[in-house]
């Protein structure tokens, strides 16, 4: 079969024909009289390996590797391949992921689609201060999804501060996507996440905040409980005095637990919470000295009367600290 018949039937073009044989892969058994090339049967079949394998992807020196090298085993070069489509794969996707973000946009010219290229790109930056500047920039520049994926990837304590400064001032949307990373199987994320709502002023944050009050995590428990309380949300006020006892951001809860302690009521209420965690055989002696100085900062009859009981308990030091305070009011 001439040259031109095979490349009608097998879809090859001639000149791709005689590049394979140039290259070794694909050869005609015969010449006719006239010096053309003429391809058997097996040669056609040949064609139609090589032109299979390059289907799946492999280079036509993989090719001519596979199709002469006895000794050769498909199943590492299929590795291979799998490795080289899912790298591509996630390429294509990341490139995919940024067309929609400037898409996001409504760019009106391509000087504005030039702007929020450069800063998605500066996001993720290796260097830490070319990401903080584009935070700083990115509040009306960039869509909140960006935003929102480089807060909960960064590392680096300034860009995080700065990621949640823009995060707090950009439209709607953030507070959702930040509630998917309190469920990430990452504790850095989940911090990351509720970190973020913490900075966020809308309800929607608020309400996510309650929510991580049931949450798992310690950390999360405790950051959402340190927003809530300077948002005067009384829910906050169990997992407040967790920070006290434990130790953990305890000045700052105390002064959130001060903070809600706002009427007679949510005093009394705070006050019996606190006595009720020092009463606690489990509670060691310096989260006892901790929850004595939280009672200080809450005001009315109900914790003076504890502080009081408290000068004759059995740590000298909780007494003490008792005295001190009591002494302090009525200076006060």
């Amino acid at each position: 079969m001439l040259i031109g018949e095979v490349a009608r039937r097998s879809g090859v073009s001639a000149r791709m024909l005689r590049h394979y044989e140039s290259l070794g892969l694909v050869r005609p058994s015969g010449r006719t009289g006239s010096g053309y090339r003429e391809y058997s049967g097996e040669d056609i079949q040949r064609i139609f390996h090589v032109e299979s394998l390059r289907a799946v992807g492999l280079s036509l020196r993989e090719i001519g590797r596979a199709l002469d090298d006895p000794g050769f085993t498909p199943s590492a070069l299929v590795d291979d391949l799998i490795r080289r489509t899912r790298e591509r794969i996630a390429v294509e996707t990341e490139l995919l992921t940024r067309l929609h973000r400037v898409h996001a946009t409504d760019p009106a010219g391509w000087e504005d689609v030039l702007q929020v290229v450069t800063l998605l790109g500066a996001l993720g930056s290796k260097s830490a201060d070319a990401r903080q500047r584009a935070a700083l920039a990115a509040v009306d520049e960039v869509p909140v999804e960006a935003l929102v994926e480089a807060a909960l990837g960064e590392r680096d304590p300034h860009v995080a501060g700065a990621l949640r400064w823009a995060l707090a001032r950009s439209g709607g949307g953030g507070p959702a996507l930040l509630a998917e990373g309190l469920g990430s199987p990452e504790a850095a994320v989940r911090e990351r996440a509720v970190r973020s709502l913490a900075e966020m002023p809308d309800g929607e944050a608020t309400a996510l905040l309650r929510d991580a009050l049931a949450s798992p995590d310690a950390v999360v428990r405790g950051y959402a409980a340190l927003a809530l309380g300077t948002r005067g949300e009384a829910d906050a006020v169990p997992a407040l005095v967790d920070l006290v006892v434990a130790g953990t951001n305890d000045t700052d809860a105390a002064d959130a637990l001060s903070l809600l302690a706002g009427d007679d009521m949510a005093a009394d209420r705070i006050a019996a919470v606190l006595v009720d965690r020092l009463s606690r055989d489990t509670t060691g002696a310096s989260a006892r000295g901790r929850l004595t100085q939280a009672l200080a900062g809450v005001p009315g009859a109900a914790s003076s009367c504890a502080l009081r009981e408290l000068l004759d308990d059995e740590d000298r030091a909780v007494a003490l600290t008792a005295a001190y305070l009591l002494q302090l009011r009525d200076v006060g």
